[in-house]
């Protein structure tokens, strides 16, 4: 009697897994399905956005600024067509700029001029051209090297030549080559480096080194350097570095009391008022 007992159970119990998995295989079979029919109801029956051929879009509107008005091209460029196709000839001829199977010539150029043109970010860029962030940046540092390798060509420095009011002052300075000093011009930092570029008056700015000759042209430029800084330090950055400030042996440049006396350098007497409006004028 146990036995049959037993045996009624066990089959009872086969019997419920058999029906719970036939339960379970018709409820993912229906899943199946309502899946399946909402997916062909979203791809035919749902508003579908127009295609939009981006790449065509942007020749568009790069033949648009090149090739259309005249005024259009000025505008944007801030010179004109005939400028522009002659720029873009150069940079390819004698900068070094290569096109790629992607970008061409004139969208390099066109990008360059239009971030110099109108100061725009790279964001705003590459929204209106349909570029990365990081695309725009090397296509502008292509561009700007390009640049920077006809410069000597192309840009030429107008024989300048100390008048004779001026040379009178020079006289007294004997193998003089001119005058430096530094320059706080402000920035827009992070946060954290906001300290570090701090100056002494509490504006954030960097400390830049400049160089000019007596004719008042700059010779040398040292940017980078954080507002902190004080001239007496970046000097000798300026005399270190690679691409170094050099000064001739036996000649000297002038510096106010920020420095100190030194070969190539010559600072006012410690001690000595200057008054510059002693030396205004043609006096």
């Amino acid at each position: 009697m146990a036995t049959v007992n037993v045996d009624n159970m066990l089959t009872r119990l086969r019997q419920k897994r058999a029906i719970g998995k036939r339960r379970k295989i018709i409820v993912c079979t229906m899943i199946s399905f309502m899946v399946t029919l909402v997916q062909w109801y979203y791809d035919n029956f749902r508003v579908k956005e127009p295609s939009h051929d981006w790449d065509e879009e942007m020749r568009s509107y790069l033949n648009r600024m090149y090739n259309g008005k005249e005024v259009d091209c000025i505008d944007q460029f801030r010179i004109s067509k005939c400028a522009f196709k002659k720029l873009c000839r150069i940079l390819e001829e004698n900068g070094g700029l290569v096109r790629t199977r992607n970008i061409s010539i004139e969208e390099y150029v066109a990008i360059f001029l239009k971030i110099i043109a109108h100061n725009l970010k790279y964001r705003v860029i590459g929204f209106d051209y349909y570029r990365s962030i990081e695309t725009i940046s090397q296509q502008f540092n292509k561009v700007l090297y390009a640049m920077m390798r006809i410069s000597e060509e192309y840009i030429k420095f107008q024989p300048s030549t100390v008048g004779s009011s001026e040379r009178s002052k020079w006289q007294w300075f004997e193998n003089c080559l001119g005058a430096l000093d530094g320059t706080h011009i402000p920035v827009t930092v992070s946060a954290e480096e906001r300290p570090r570029y701090r100056n002494r008056k509490g504006d954030i700015s960097t400390n830049v080194l400049g160089v000019c000759a007596p004719n008042l042209r700059f010779i040398y430029v040292l940017p980078g350097w954080e507002g902190s800084a004080s001239d007496a330090r970046i000097l000798p950055d300026a005399l270190r570095r690679n691409n170094r400030f050099h000064v001739a042996r036996d000649k000297y440049y002038l510096v106010d009391a920020g420095y100190t006396n030194g070969p190539g350098f010559l600072a006012p007497y410690r001690g000595t008022r200057y008054h510059l409006s002693e030396w205004s004028g043609n006096n």
